[in-house]
């Protein structure tokens, strides 16, 4: 057996030499027997069935790269539905804002729109009553001349007012045909006058159809031209429809 090749062998004694060699070849048989477990000369152990420990790393390494992979993957679609439930929530906001906006614009144009009718409507009222104001004042302050065309009017006037109907050219008609224009003319000799109730004034009213006709704002005096006329009117109105339907004694 062949010494072994140990630094500073050759220095030693003989006896470390021998103590040396038996360490040597003690080693080699630990060696061998770890090679050849049990002693069987006939099993041969190759590097092939002995643990390949960079082969078992290298596939550690790309599992925690796979899983370091998947766990980016699942952290940026995580972040992207972040993302978009974001965006989702800004545009239903946005949409909500809009709609909100446009119904206060339109809320607040209606009320001005009815603000300004309201105002219209104010403003024509208000035309109105002083238009009425105005003719009141400018019938109040009417004059009328004092002979058969003014009585005539001053009665149409007051006919109108209080929703007689009658024309000037009927009640001028009826006029000239009862009296000839005479406020104090009477009728002493008709079957009234026989009864005690004549017919009197422009158009010939019997005291108890003066009473029952009167028009207020007129005389009570039959005998007055402008009272005489309205209080006629308004008897052949509701007898005859209107004083321009009456041709004749009535």
């Amino acid at each position: 057996m062949p010494l072994p090749n140990i630094p500073g062998y050759s220095r030693l004694n003989k006896t470390h030499k021998y103590s040396a060699a038996g360490i040597a070849a003690a080693g080699a048989a630990a060696i061998a027997f770890a090679v050849v477990p049990g002693g069987d000369a006939g099993a041969k152990t190759t590097a092939q069935d002995l643990p390949n420990k960079p082969v078992a790393l290298t596939s550690q390494k790309a599992d925690a790269q796979a899983h370091h992979e998947a766990l980016a993957k699942q952290s940026a679609l995580a972040a992207k539905q972040a993302k978009d439930e974001a965006a989702k929530k800004a545009a239903k906001k946005a949409a909500a804002d809009a709609a909100a906006k446009k119904a206060a614009e339109e809320a607040a144009a209606k009320k001005a729109a009815e603000a300004k009718a309201a105002k219209e409507r104010a403003a024509k009222q208000a035309a109105s009553r002083s238009a009425t104001r105005i003719e009141t004042v400018a019938a109040e302050k009417k004059t009328y001349p004092d002979n058969l065309d003014g009585w005539i009017r001053e009665s149409l006037d007051i006919m109108k007012k209080k929703g007689i109907p009658g024309s000037y050219e009927g009640i001028h008609r009826n006029i000239i045909r009862e009296s000839g224009g005479n406020p104090r003319a009477i009728n002493n000799w008709d079957i009234n006058a026989q009864n005690g109730v004549p017919s009197k004034g422009l158009l010939q009213v019997i005291a108890p159809t003066f009473q029952a006709y009167h028009v207020e704002g007129t005389a009570w005096d039959a005998y007055d031209p402008v009272a005489n006329i309205t209080a006629a009117c308004n008897y052949a109105a509701d007898r005859y429809g209107s004083m321009d339907n009456v041709n004749g004694p009535y």
